[in-house]
């Protein structure tokens, strides 16, 4: 990897790095860009986050930066954090006083003291997010590196500043931001600072289950999300965070016949979906898509390994798993349900003499989401047979041929039955009782098994009938 240094002076010719260091030699204030910003440049990463330490009051810093800036600025005071921010365009610029933090061992809330940057390079996370860049005005553009970041950025190494057994038992979310950042950037961890997080792993149950996941949507939006779960795996905070996924490891043989490691398999559909779809909800349903594998198997003698009905089995233990990590309980966990509820329906569909009545069905199970339920049914197509893998996929295209014609043709896709529950009711003077919900099922299977068109009149005529057969009209 190749440092340009002229690279920091050509990012530091921007509005808001000009402005700054105006002021902070107005205010005498000794003040860097350090962290995150600083390491990106020379990772050649864009980046619109700014982090600004300074030696005093980082609050009366951003303040008059942002009287500075005038009406174009918006500034966020967080007194009770010593903090502000200022966004200035697509700037979102945070401003600290540098700090001298301790901990005592039962919270991962520091106790802080204004320092020097030393002190405040010394509390940073890893080497590289310790780089700094002097913003005042006769040292504007020098970079202090005190660890050897840069080397680390050269060897694609992730290292604590100090010692990391301390380093991550002060603050064990630093823990998983080593395998975010390991997973986001290609690096690896370094092998002292790795064995230190197997030593402090169960430090992290002092770590709130919000800001666990919030590292863990990072590491699923990483390029490769696979190299964050191997290492979480391998570091034994896996099975802490996700004990349900690390229940798909290993194979088992009997009577000579074995069955593949789901827990691979499913690190492999990820993968292959993080290609295809940047969508987080989409790539925690391949996450989840066989989580119900272990309670399902079974060995059949004429069968071999069995996993039937693990769909639904994984679906209903979604609830308990988005409960305890405290993900949304909301349309985004009904949203996970039905892809792993349905991930295996489309392969059914490949039949020639498939019905049109299934493919309808699938259509209105999935609704507005079927092109993202086809996205993971083609991930999960893991074969080590590149034959095998081009006929699945050749397949998968035929099963879309076939729902777009059965939906250009009959409009299932999230239709509503076109007599409501209220019409019934009106027409045969009905109160809210068991015969109008049988009324409406029956109409809605009517046109999704083709008897009748999706159309007012045919399901008029349809809903007389079969209140007639009931004894209601």
């Amino acid at each position: 990897m190749f440092f340009n240094y002229e690279d920091i002076n050509k990012h530091l010719e921007n509005e808001p790095f000009i402005t700054i260091s105006k002021i902070a030699d107005k205010l005498n204030a000794e003040t860097y860009v350090i962290g995150g910003f600083v390491r990106d440049i020379f990772l050649h990463r864009q980046s619109k986050d700014i982090d600004v330490v300074t030696v005093g009051s980082g609050i009366a810093l951003a303040e008059a930066v942002a009287k500075q800036f005038g009406r174009k600025a918006h500034l966020s005071v967080f007194q009770n954090f010593g903090t502000a921010q200022v966004k200035f365009g697509e700037w979102e610029i945070e401003f600290v006083g540098a700090r001298r933090e301790s901990y005592t061992h039962g919270s991962r809330k520091p106790i802080v003291e204004d320092g020097t940057l030393e002190d405040d390079q010394n509390r940073r996370d890893f080497t590289i997010n310790a780089l700094a860049v002097c913003l005042n005005g006769d040292k504007y553009g020098k970079l202090l590196d005190p660890f050897g970041g840069l080397e680390d950025l050269e060897n694609l190494r992730i290292v604590t500043p100090l010692d990391p057994d301390i380093t991550f038992s002060d603050d064990p979310l630093r823990m998983m931001r080593a395998v975010r950042f390991a997973s986001q950037l290609g690096f690896f961890i370094d092998p002292d600072t790795f064995d230190a997080i197997e030593r402090n792993k169960s430090r992290l149950e002092i770590i709130s289950q919000e800001r666990i996941v919030d590292e863990l949507n990072k590491i699923i939006m990483s390029p490769k999300p696979s190299i964050g779960f191997d290492l979480l795996d391998r570091c034994g905070l896996l099975e802490l965070i996700l004990p349900e996924l690390c229940a798909l490891k290993g194979i088992e043989t009997k009577d000579g016949i074995g069955h593949k490691d789901n827990f691979a398999h499913t690190l492999m559909v990820l993968d292959r979906l993080s290609k295809t779809s940047d969508k987080l909800w989409l790539r925690w349903s391949a996450i989840f898509h066989d989580i119900g594998k272990p309670a399902s198997k079974r060995f059949d003698n004429r069968l071999g390994w069995t996993f039937h009905s693990h769909n639904i089995i994984g679906a209903k233990m979604l609830n308990g798993i988005f409960r305890r990590l405290k993900l949304p309980m909301d349309e985004r966990l009904k949203y996970v349900q039905k892809m792993v509820m349905l991930h295996m329906r489309p392969i059914n569909l490949v039949d020639e003499d498939v019905t049109d009545s299934a493919v309808r069905r699938l259509l209105f199970d999935a609704g507005n989401d079927i092109d993202d339920l086809m996205l993971l049914c083609e991930a999960d197509i893991t074969s080590k047979n590149p034959e095998k893998v081009r006929l699945y996929l050749e397949n998968f295209r035929l099963v879309r041929e076939k729902l777009v014609l059965i939906e250009e043709k009959d409009r299932i896709r999230n239709f509503q039955p076109p007599v409501s529950g209220e019409e019934i009711m009106e027409t045969f003077s009905l109160p809210p009782s068991r015969p109008v919900g049988a009324i409406k099922e029956a109409i809605k299977n009517a046109i999704l098994d083709g008897v009748i068109p999706n159309d007012r009149e045919a399901a008029l005529r349809f809903m007389h009938e079969t209140a007639c057969e009931m004894g209601i009209f």
